[in-house]
């Protein structure tokens, strides 16, 4: 294989002839050999939106040549469009800050740019990867800029599928609405409910959620570009935080907002912590949402057996005829791996030091990948369990009619002492409760008629409209 010799304080080094990135990116695909984990592509798709965002800047407010400039632009556009995108693998485990990732960029960019314009790859003539591709920037001030934009687009895809999962919870809500079964607490038998008021709860929580995260990204459309090394704009000019600014919102309408403090934003990276956290709390509901539709489609001849999940693939190498709730158990590893992901980044989040957070490559490899998975796995719950669950009726309604839950209704009547009795000898001799309270005539067969309506019993009274004093 032909290489070609690039230099920098270092040394030299030997570099793939026909590789675009450079001495930087070489080093370290050498010394980072860590976990053959990339970092996200919508990672890589922000930086480049952003440095082509900084190139246009620096044209528009005069201190780069066009003729340097939009070969600049034109490379980052083919990449935006795919090209080259086996240039970038640096391990999601690299130099603190992300500097390996920022000057990855720009050593593609510089030698695409030259090869454009009719130079040899490494030569960086006349584009220089640090002095025009690189101009105006740090890393510290880029690398925080495209994760919070990369978090951004990602999140527009969740926001999608979760849109998508809240209405097929509802639609299922609308779908059992006249199904009544047994209530459970403490996994023990409670008053009567529809299931379809299980599963319009469900749709709640997601929508709920989804709010939630909506709020926390916002956080994130507040960036420091601009401020250079440590937060003060050194090697800026005047105009340019608003130049780049406007071209990254022509480019991403994600309608971003430059920081208070360029200080601030730059040592502070809770924002990321903040939609961390609003993943791991929608984490922890998809975690006890997909238990209950475990549990309340087990059997389906020893179990609850309440509901029937769309079968998707032999549950058993040794049990014939065996469909588990694969989809389900799906989301539940999903859903850990997130909130295991929230411990990382909140650890990485309170490690910065003075002007600056190093930890941001593993910021952004993990909040990019929580975002991703449930993404993903949220799509495959709907389409491939949630839409073709169906109900079964008669087995609601056996357990609806024989539940130890119905002496609630007693309460008022005869006391909670005298309906515990009733409770008490329903289990000691095997008899429901409607039987006992027949049995011992505490009340009448029309009384039975009006109080033990099940569907009556899921209906609290309606809200009383109170006036404004």
């Amino acid at each position: 294989m032909i290489k070609r010799i690039e230099k920098d304080v270092l040394g030299e080094v030997k570099i793939l002839e026909d590789a675009y990135y450079g001495i930087t990116t070489q080093r370290v695909l050498q010394d980072f050999k860590i976990s053959g984990l990339k970092m996200n592509p919508k990672f890589l798709e922000a930086y480049i939106i952003l440095k082509k965002a900084c190139i246009l800047a620096n044209m528009k407010i005069g201190i780069i040549d066009p003729n340097l400039g939009n070969p600049i632009v034109q490379a980052s556009d083919e990449i935006l469009n795919g090209k080259l995108r086996d240039q970038f693998n640096i391990d999601a485990f690299q130099m603190g800050a992300g500097t390996s990732f920022n000057m990855n960029c720009n050593e593609v960019l510089a030698n695409r740019a030259n090869e454009i314009l009719g130079s040899k790859k490494g030569d960086y003539k006349p584009i220089h990867p640090k002095d025009h591709v690189n101009m105006s920037q740090s890393t510290n001030d880029t690398f925080p800029t495209a994760m919070r934009i990369a978090i951004l687009l990602k999140l527009k895809d969740l926001d999608t599928e979760l849109k998508k999962l809240e209405k097929s919870f509802k639609e299922k809500a609308k779908q059992f609405d006249d199904i009544i079964k047994a209530g459970r607490t403490h996994l023990q038998d409670a008053v009567p409910i529809r299931l379809g008021q299980e599963f319009k709860a469900y749709g709640q929580t997601i929508s709920k959620s989804r709010i939630t995260i909506l709020k926390a990204g916002d956080s994130c459309r507040e960036i420091g570009i601009g401020g250079s090394a440590t937060g003060t704009g050194l090697n800026t000019k005047i105009g340019y935080r608003e130049e780049v600014l406007y071209q990254l919102n022509q480019m991403t309408g994600l309608n971003l907002k430059q920081a208070e403090d360029l200080r601030e934003i730059m040592q502070s990276q809770s924002a990321v912590a903040e939609v961390s956290a609003a993943l791991r709390n929608l984490a922890l509901d998809l975690i006890r949402i997909s238990n209950d539709l475990r549990l309340i489609s087990s059997g389906p001849t020893s179990g609850l057996a309440e509901i029937r999940l769309p079968a998707t693939v032999e549950g058993s190498s040794i049990m014939p005829g065996k469909i588990n709730p694969s989809i389900l158990e799906m989301l539940g590893m999903v859903s850990f791996q997130v909130v295991g992901n929230d411990l990382t980044i909140s650890m990485a989040v309170q490690a910065g030091q003075l002007e600056l957070n190093v930890m941001m490559p593993v910021m952004a490899f993990n909040i990019l990948f929580s975002i991703e998975i449930l993404t993903n796995a949220i799509h495959q719950t709907r389409i491939r369990c949630i839409e073709g669950i169906e109900a079964d009726e008669k087995k609601c309604k056996h357990y609806a009619d024989t539940t130890l839950g119905l002496a609630t209704i007693l309460n008022p009547i005869i006391g909670y002492k005298k309906a515990a009795e009733i409770v008490n000898r329903a289990l000691k001799e095997e008899k429901t409760i409607l039987a006992v309270i027949r049995e011992t005539k505490i009340l009448s067969e029309e009384d039975i008629t009006r109080l033990l309506n099940p569907v009556k019993m899921t209906k609290p009274p309606p809200t009383q409209n109170k006036k404004k004093n």
